[in-house]
């Protein structure tokens, strides 16, 4: 995961958003996800416009919007937990014989759309921003240290992880000839057996790791540099796209 990403941060270069302050983007970031959750149901002109705001800093990152589109398509699956809103919330039916109501769906399209649109805000920040100075960006804005650091070691150690699954895997194809046979109880039998297994290895071997750690002085906390001070430009390029947000809002509740 953290090496698809890794290659995605290569393949798109350096930008003025690449160069900004990351706890400038982390708290722009913040301020979109939030001005996309509270826009009101129903005021469908503020998604295309959030939509354009989201694809002018795409543009300034050199990032291609439609791209950024679709690697947003992976948090569409997720929104179907939403769609019994459609049955249970009150308003006019729109099909005889069904109880699908127009607030139903008009609530359920607004989900659909802000966490497609959000996820599109945090690719962005994920894109232009490497994960260490993300952790050093919410370190310096006071984020809970024991946050920081579980969600560093989980980044860091995504790839060793992934290593041990595919030698479960490559195992598991050696003893069986590379054949995928077997009745489905079997094979649910036999992936359980692997999950159990890679749950042993993950521990035992995080367990080694935090004794190596412990041996050569960890107490808890990364080490890091001390934060440089904000300037007045940057500040104020920062606070670009979150005044734009606050406008929008303004504009689509009046």
């Amino acid at each position: 995961m953290n090496r698809t990403l890794s290659a995605l941060q290569g393949a798109v270069g350096s930008s003025p958003l690449h160069r900004l302050d990351p706890r400038v983007k982390v708290v722009v970031a913040l301020v979109l996800v939030v001005g996309i959750v509270v826009t009101p149901d129903g005021r469908w002109i503020a998604y295309p416009l959030l939509w354009t705001l989201i694809g002018s800093l795409a543009g300034v990152a050199q990032v291609s919007v439609w791209r950024l589109g679709r690697l947003a398509g992976v948090a569409l699956p997720f929104t179907l937990a939403a769609a019994t809103l459609m049955f249970t919330t009150p308003g006019q039916p729109l099909i005889a014989g069904l109880p699908i109501t127009d607030a139903g769906l008009a609530r359920f399209a607004g989900i659909v759309l802000k966490s497609w649109l959000s996820v599109q805000v945090t690719l962005l920040l994920g894109l232009t921003t490497p994960f260490t100075e993300l952790l050093w960006a919410l370190d310096s804005l006071r984020v809970p240290t024991t946050l920081t650091a579980i969600v560093g070691f989980m980044y860091r150690y995504l790839d060793t992880l992934q290593d041990e699954a595919e030698r479960l895997l490559r195992a598991r194809a050696a003893r069986s000839g590379g054949g995928s046979g077997g009745s489905l109880l079997w094979r649910a039998r036999i992936a359980g057996g692997m999950v159990g297994n890679l749950f042993l290895r993950s521990y035992e071997r995080s367990e080694r790791i935090h004794a190596a750690m412990l041996a050569r002085g960890y107490d808890g906390q990364a080490r890091r540099q001390s934060p440089p001070p904000l300037t007045r430009s940057v500040l104020l390029l920062g606070a670009l796209p979150v005044f734009t947000v606050l406008i929008l809002q303004i504009g689509v509740r009046l």
